[in-house]
């Protein structure tokens, strides 16, 4: 079973027992349970649930295993001749995830076209 779900506007292809990184949840800390709510595909045994725009009942439930930093980037600028440069460098913040399970939502009788 997988989900393709929505984390701050970036889209994940998630599996149970799969460890993410997701952009800076703030809020979180390491061994909370964050429960994410915007599922916009979800596929189980025998069916396939896709969202308009998010599959209704569907969760994904995920652990925050804590907050990361990624490799610096050098953002160099230099203008020939003039004595200008600049070197700056940015390191982007990330929290580290595992889903810890993911939810299809209750049964539909009938789709409507």
């Amino acid at each position: 079973m997988y989900a393709i779900v929505e984390i701050k506007g970036k889209q994940f292809k998630v599996r149970e027992e799969d460890t993410l990184y997701v952009p800076l949840l703030k809020d979180a800390k390491p061994d909370d349970s964050v429960t994410i709510e915007n599922v916009l595909l979800v596929s189980g045994d025998d069916r396939i649930d896709i969202g308009r725009p998010v599959v209704e009942g569907a969760t994904v439930t995920a652990t925050v295993l804590g907050n990361v930093k990624a490799d610096k980037v050098v953002v160099f600028k230099k203008k020939r001749r003039k004595r200008y440069r600049v070197k700056r460098g940015h390191r982007q913040e990330y929290t580290r995830i595992r889903i810890s399970s993911v939810s299809m939502g209750e049964e539909k009788a009938t789709i409507e076209a």
